[in-house]
């Protein structure tokens, strides 16, 4: 047996067990608990099963890093940006959560978009920021990028609970806090209302395929990094089945929102068939021509790009599946967890398939 089957054989029999107990046993706090514990052995797992999602290590001004318990990184700060990257919290009845804010040194108060940046387990804004690059970018484009932070205390690793029935529908559970930090920035800056977008990664690559689901008029377009399809599980056992490859198969409610899909075909955390499954969602009695174009990023890794184009020949979904690369945020900076820098730059692919949806 490989050790990726060893692995998951242990998470499901411990969730077999924890069934066992009864569904008093089954709470959010105890399902919660194994979900770190999967977390813990997948990131154990991974320097053995897949060195190739392993960033190579960067000369020392560029990075230094200590080991922390778990198998995280404790990062140096990235380059200085001339914009501000600010602090806040959101309120609401499904509880609180801080953000962080960046605002680049190119918006005087004219509209612009905004961008919803989602970390993965683990992460918080500041590292998926420094890893995205995705502020450095906003200079350029110019655009808002709002980053939600996931609390502990509803996560024990940080993980955004896309696994839970109740975060799978409108104005409910951390759905609404995230719309809830939409809104408040649209109404504090001069926010261009057409477009706004949601993107994630992993755990956040789930929730922003729910928020693109359920929020159809708030959100313009999604991408979902190394994510899962909307509504893959509803509790602890059918999550870590999404996570293989299993997944619950649901009606989409509304709309089919544009998609851009990133995944790594040697992702050893979530299967490349949920990339398969998110397309198939996105395109869904949308898709009337495909194109399929190869590529390779210079000393980097190969890709395949799929495009699927509406009746008027405009592109609805794009997906790149990157051959070799596994579970990390393509063309990121190592200033950050979690990242390729082998490229493509998923950063800036997702912020030019966002513009064209004007």
């Amino acid at each position: 047996m490989k050790l990726n089957d060893k692995l998951f054989a242990q998470m499901r029999a411990a969730s077999r067990a924890l069934m066992r107990k009864g569904p008093a046993a089954v709470t959010t706090n105890a399902v919660q608990q194994a979900l770190h514990n999967a977390s813990a052995l997948q990131q154990a797992a991974r320097k053995v099963m897949e060195p190739s999602a392993i960033p190579m290590p960067a000369p020392a001004d560029r990075l230094a890093a200590i080991d922390l318990p778990g198998g995280a990184l404790k990062q140096q700060p990235g380059p200085t940006l001339p914009g501000t990257f600010s602090d806040g919290i959101y309120t609401n009845d499904a509880g609180t959560r801080n953000y962080k804010l960046y605002v680049p040194s190119t918006y005087h108060g004219q509209p612009v978009p905004l961008v919803v940046m989602l970390h993965g387990c683990t992460q918080d804004p500041d590292d998926f920021a420094r890893g995205t690059q995705m502020n450095a970018l906003a200079e350029d484009m110019p655009c808002l990028v709002v980053y939600p932070a996931q609390s502990q205390q509803a996560n024990p690793s940080r993980c955004w609970n896309w696994f839970d029935e109740g975060n799978q529908q409108r104005d409910r559970g951390e759905p609404s806090i995230i719309a809830g930090i939409t809104r408040h920035i649209m109404a504090t800056h001069a926010v261009d209302p057409a477009q706004v977008y949601v993107a994630g990664l992993s755990a956040g690559g789930a929730m922003a395929t729910i928020m693109g689901t359920v929020y159809p008029d708030l959100y313009a377009a999604v991408g979902v990094h190394s994510g899962l399809p909307f509504a893959a599980a509803d509790d602890l056992p059918s999550a870590l089945a999404a996570m293989k490859g299993d997944f619950k198969r649901r009606h989409t409610p509304g709309q089919t929102l544009p998609i851009i899909v990133f995944h790594g075909d040697q992702d050893q955390t979530v299967h490349p068939a949920a990339a398969d499954e998110l397309i198939a969602q996105g395109t869904l009695a949308v898709s009337k021509g495909i194109v399929v174009e190869p590529g390779r990023v210079p000393n980097g890794h190969a890709y395949t790009r799929t495009l699927h184009q509406r009746d008027d020949g405009n592109v609805h979904a794009e997906q790149w599946v990157v051959h070799g690369g596994g579970h990390a945020w393509f063309g990121g900076s190592a200033h950050g967890s979690y990242t390729d820098g082998r490229g493509p730059d998923a950063s800036r692919e997702m912020l030019r398939f966002f513009r064209t949806r004007r």
